[in-house]
């Protein structure tokens, strides 16, 4: 057991920062550019709001990283935290499975990009700044039941030969859905709409990028470590 979690551990950490780094090029290339041209429509808004303003409090702000060096290095960094958690998951799944390979691992991180991207992106699509979204609790919860709903749906589908439970397997992928996202009152978005659909492209084709890398470099890893111990 000991050996075990070491190897989770080593497999995780360089796959992990590895695959975040990547994910941080590909965010500051691709997706931050458009985040920064879609601020401009928010700030040019919040300077007319803030022409007719009569609390100065509406003009305190709070804290966020600069444009430039703070900016990177917060997105790196929190990049980087995010993925070795999600490559402990992986390689912890790993070590109670079949040892993996590139396509088991590809797999995994494919259903993976699934679980916490994709299906919750088609009820909650990632928005540019300036968009109008419904209350910030209500979609996390919907958030959360989407991804555990669809955990279990593909765990349910792929994981195991029995069909009644294929076929829960499917309804509870359903569900959600069926359910519908939560969604504003009024839709409104300050940034054109070419401007949210390119980011939305970028930002579902940066999480795949950084998906298929993480199942893939941490099955590689786990797999030499496994090897060699043995």
């Amino acid at each position: 057991m000991p050996g075990t979690f070491k190897h989770i551990v080593f497999s995780a950490l360089p796959a992990g920062i590895v695959a975040a780094l990547l994910l941080s090029m590909l965010q500051i290339f691709w997706v931050t550019p458009l985040i920064l041209q879609a601020e401009t429509y928010e700030v040019a808004a919040e300077a007319v709001h803030h022409e007719h303003a009569i609390d100065p409090a509406l003009d305190e702000m709070a804290w966020q990283p600069e444009d430039g060096w703070q900016r990177t290095l917060s997105t790196a960094g929190s990049n980087i935290v995010m993925a070795i958690g999600f490559a402990l998951m992986l390689t912890g799944a790993y070590s109670l499975r079949k040892p993996p390979g590139i396509g088991r691992g590809l797999a995994w991180g494919m259903a993976s990009y699934a679980v916490f991207f994709a299906a919750p992106a088609i009820g909650l699509p990632p928005d540019l700044p300036g968009t109008t979204v419904a209350d910030l609790m209500v979609r996390q919860y919907w958030w959360l039941g989407t991804v555990v709903a669809t955990a279990g749906g593909l765990g349910l589908v792929f994981l195991q030969d029995n069909w009644p439970l294929r076929m829960a397997g499917v309804l509870l992928l359903l569900i959600p859905h069926l359910l519908g996202a939560p969604q504003p009152e009024v839709d409104e978005s300050l940034a054109p709409a070419l401007l949210q659909n390119q980011f939305r492209w970028a930002s579902a084709l940066s999480n795949a990028v950084f998906w298929m890398v993480l199942g893939v470099l941490s099955a590689l890893i786990f797999n030499r470590l496994q090897g060699r111990s043995e």
